[in-house]
This record gives structure tokens, sequence and C-alpha cells, in this order.
């Protein structure tokens, strides 16, 4: 028998969204028992993003948070945008560009750092927070409505046994449940599924991103320093692109995205990230700096026509998890914190009329009709225009209809499909010529598992692999012979590996250890095999400043 506790709101994730969600309810009602339940060591380990932070969502929150000592400091003074070619580039002029893309007025930050400030605000105003605490089920009530968590299940073996130190966790119990776990969340995949969320929407689409932290040389430092590129090396391989942040202390945020609906089997994205900084643009400002942190995680990138329902018996579906991040902007934090905002309101409305484990709809025209919505309908075709076209067409004819959207509220090419999911997209090896990647140098560029060792990602060895195969047999037997077992390439930290045993003899090995959580291998494996689970509390990365 599990410990039973009960609360008014159980959120589920302390980022941007669960914690906005669990000061917004102290601030509506200070009565209210609210808990926030973080997988991660500590609040912002599991946090990363780019980030240059739309400060919409903290305005709300916090309307006099320049006078707090809130991480959000760093002004944007420059904003570039360039189109690199293998030995040059060329930037493209801020005023041919919609005006939702400028970033002046916005903050370069460390989210992570922003979420570790929020907790401290949070906590004061009596708010629970339990890192650690990795939640791993749903509880459902008699009428299937979901009225709590099962959160701390420690202590099963390799086989997923009971060992003797099992501790079976707790079920958390609230009114109402937000779901604030990051992209493709575990629990809400499981409610997408159960309650048939995603029936009207478009299928969801993603990018990888991968970010590294660089202590540079103060000569080519310039703090409130933007800019983002896009075409080489990706070309026609894949679609994506780059940011490059200067952020204080001499430091900057070099992130790379990949779209993972790319078709070539052999595309390395670890490895386009890597080649991406020998680009001169790069390498100059680079060489004679440090790389102090690597990290990686999904990306959600459907839009505004991917978001799926939201409202379900019982609790409300937040941030990334419900998919909000404006993919041209590359900013998603701002919407994250305004729908964790916005999820409070409505539950404690409910509370205050005595409702719960009800199904809260109104949250979900909110959500679609509100300020999210009007951030992300401007620019809803720029990723289906950018898939089928190509970049170039995304650059023009999305870029026209961002404009269109801007002056005159409409989208000349209405709401554009996106076709078939990320994994999907892949097709046969046999189309394709394996693609040789320059061996990276160790000065700018890194093996793999180097810079996971900069990620702090760590999973005790003792406890059941969080990466589950529906088919062991699939990856030697089809996704080898059929996609080259994309696996071994795809994902960011090195954790799949085909071994030749004996000549013609193959098997796939998981080393879940070297794991970041960032969800790739859930979303884009080709047979669609994998399943992400979450692992037990406190494992994973552990980033100190991303």
């Amino acid at each position: 028998m599990r410990e039973k506790i009960e609360y008014d709101l159980v959120v589920v994730g302390g980022g941007p969204a669960g914690l906005s969600s669990a000061i917004k309810a102290k601030q509506i009602d200070p009565n209210l028992s609210v808990v926030v339940l973080e997988k991660g060591s500590e609040i912002g380990s599991h946090i990363l993003s780019g980030a240059v932070l739309d400060t919409a969502g903290i305005d709300m929150l916090i309307p006099d948070w320049k006078e707090t000592d809130i991480p959000i400091r760093t002004k944007v003074k420059e904003d570039h945008f360039y189109l690199l070619g293998p030995a040059g580039q060329v930037k493209i002029p801020n005023f041919l560009l919609p005006p939702l893309m400028n970033n002046h007025g916005n903050y370069i930050v460390s989210m992570g750092n922003v979420c570790r400030w929020l907790a401290e605000k949070a906590e004061t105003l009596g708010v629970d927070i339990f890192p650690g605490m990795a939640c791993s089920d749903l509880v459902f009530g008699e009428k299937g409505e979901v009225i709590g968590v099962v959160a701390g299940e420690f202590g099963l073996d390799k086989e997923g046994n009971k060992t003797e130190g099992y501790e079976p966790g707790m079920e958390v119990l609230g009114k109402y449940v937000l779901l604030g776990e990051g992209v493709r969340g575990s629990l809400t995949k499981i409610l997408i599924e159960r309650y048939k969320l995603d029936a009207e929407s478009q299928s969801q689409k993603y990018g990888l991103g991968m970010k590294e932290i660089w202590e540079i040389d103060p000569k080519f430092h310039k703090e409130g320093k933007v800019f983002h590129s896009m075409g080489w090396p990706l070309g026609s391989n894949a679609g994506g692109g780059s940011f490059c942040y200067h952020a204080e202390n001499n430091q900057i945020y070099l992130g790379f995205v990949v779209h993972l609906n790319y078709e070539n089997p052999y595309v390395f994205p670890y490895m386009e990230f890597q080649k991406f900084k020998h680009h001169p643009l790069i390498k100059k400002m680079l060489e004679g700096g440090k790389r102090v942190s690597y990290g990686a995680r999904a990306i959600t990138e459907g839009g505004y026509q991917s978001i799926p329902k939201l409202s379900f018996p019982g609790g409300l579906i937040l941030g990334c998890s419900a998919g909000l991040v404006n993919v041209p902007r590359i900013k998603g934090n701002h919407n994250a914190m305004i729908s964790g905002i916005t999820a409070a309101e409505i539950a404690c409305k409910a509370i205050k009329n005595g409702l719960q484990n009800t199904e809260l709809s109104d949250y979900d025209n909110e959500i679609k009709n509100g300020k999210v919505g009007s951030d992300l309908k401007p620019v809803k075709n720029v990723k289906p225009i950018w898939s089928r076209f190509g970049l170039l067409a995304s650059l023009i004819i999305g870029g026209i209809d961002m404009w269109i959207a801007n002056i005159a509220g409409i989208n000349l090419f209405g709401t554009m499909k996106h076709g078939k999911n990320d994994a999907k997209s892949t097709k046969p090896a046999k189309n394709f010529k394996e693609i040789e990647y320059p061996k990276p140098d160790g000065k700018i560029s890194f093996d793999r598992l180097t810079n996971v060792s900069f990620s702090g990602t760590n999973h005790e060895e003792t406890q059941p692999c969080h990466l589950f195969l529906k088919n062991k047999n699939i990856p030697i037997k089809k996704n080898l012979p059929f996609f080259a077992e994309p696996a071994q390439r795809y994902c960011p930290a090195g954790v799949y590996e085909v071994l030749e045993k004996r000549k013609n003899s193959f098997t796939f090995q998981i080393n879940s250890q070297n794991c970041v959580h960032c969800k790739t291998c859930d979303i884009k494996d080709p047979s669609e095999n994998i399943t992400w689970k979450t692992p037990q509390g406190g494992d994973g990365p552990n980033y100190p400043n991303m």
C-alpha cells in the first residue's frame, strides 16, 4: 500500500510553466495547498533552453520583477541573422524580418537559474517543492478522471523487481493535476492516448536542440549580442539552424537545432553541430576559449495546429508538454509561463466554486485564442512550408505569410498541414549515400562521450533501464538493414550502439547511463519502437547554468 497525501493543486514539473502555475495559485489564494514535483535532483538541473527570454510571462506573473534580484539582467543590444555558406555568411537586414522576430527588449538568461529563483519565490509563498521526485504513474478515480500521481518510487533492480530497499512511492492526490513535464512528457503521452486528446490536431513535430556554454576570449565577447543562422552545414540534408548569445562573464550560449523530420538516416545531428563550430564566423570566436557545459533536449515545433486538447478530466497540460514553442522566434518560455498562469487562474476558480477533478475546457479556449494563440498563429505556416519546400521558400514565402499575419491578422495560406510524424519521415538508407563527418579536433569540436561528461548526467546502474524496446528484435532485424539503425546517430549522448560480436552478427546496446533526457529516441525511431520513461528521481543531467 502506498502512502497518500492530498493537496489542492498537484504540479508535475519544476520548469517555467509549473513554477508559474504554483506561484499564481498562491497569489490568488494563499490558503490553497500546492505542491511541485520535480524529477531532477534540484530545480533547474533538467532545464535547458537557449535562452533569449521574451518577458511577457514574467511581466504577468511578477510585474515588479525588475526591482527584485531575479537573474534576468542581460538585455539584448545587438540582433543579427545570417545565412551561412561553407566559408562565409550573408547578413539578412533586420528590416526585412517581421517585427515579431525582433529581439531588442528581450533578455539573455539561464532559464535554469531563473527557475531556481522562481522556486525560491514559490516557497516563500508556501508552495511545497520536492525535487528528486519522479512521477512514474497516474492515479485515476472511479469515473476515469485523474485524481493524482505516483511519485518517489525507488529500489527496483535491473529486471524491475523490488529490492530490500524498495520504496513504493506516494500517491500525491489533488483536486487538479497540472502537467508541466516538458517535451514528450511520459504522463502526458499516456493521457493523450487515453483521452484521444490529439484527435483533432496535426501530428506534433520536433527538433533536436544541442547547446554548449563557452568562456571565450574577452576581445571576442560583446555582452548582449545575439545572432541566429541558417544554411551551412545542414544544406538540404535537414532543416535547422543555430544561435549564439553573448551572456555575462565572457560566456556565450552556443546552440544548434536540427529538425527531426529529416529523411536521410545517415544524418548525424550531433556531428552537424560540431562541424558548424568550424565555420570561420564561429571558429574565430571559440579559439582560445573553453567549453564548460553541454546538453541536449527535444523541442516542440508543430506550433498552433499541433496543439492537442489540453484539458482532461482532472487536470491540464502546460508549457512544452502542450507544444507552445514559437519556432521562428526559437522561444517558448514566455508561452510556458503564460500557460501556467492561465491554468492556475482557471483551476483556482473551479476550486473556489466547489469543483474538483472536472474537465476545465475553458483552458483550451484561452490558450488557443488568448495571448499564446496570438503569438503562435502568425508563424503557424513557417514550419510546414520549410518541410515541404526547403529553407529559401520558408524564408521568402513563410516570411510573406508572417508579414501579412502581422499587419492584417490573417495567414495568406490559411492553416497548412504537417503531414506524417518525424519517425515516419525517415526513408530507407539505400536511397542515400553515407555522410562522412570530420573527426573532432578536441579543441573546437568534441566527440559525444567527452561532451556528455560536461552534462553531469548520471543514472544509478542498479535500476531498470528507462528506455524500453517494444520489440527487442527490431533494431537489428529491421532498423539496421533498412535504415542503417539511425539510433546510433540521432542520439546526442551516444546511448545507442550497434556492436558486431562476430562477422555479420550484430547486437543492439543501450547505454542508458549516458542519457540526457532529450527524448529524441522516443520521437525519431523509424519503427516507433523506443519508449522513454521517467527514471527514478534525481537521475539524469545536472545542468548548472543552462
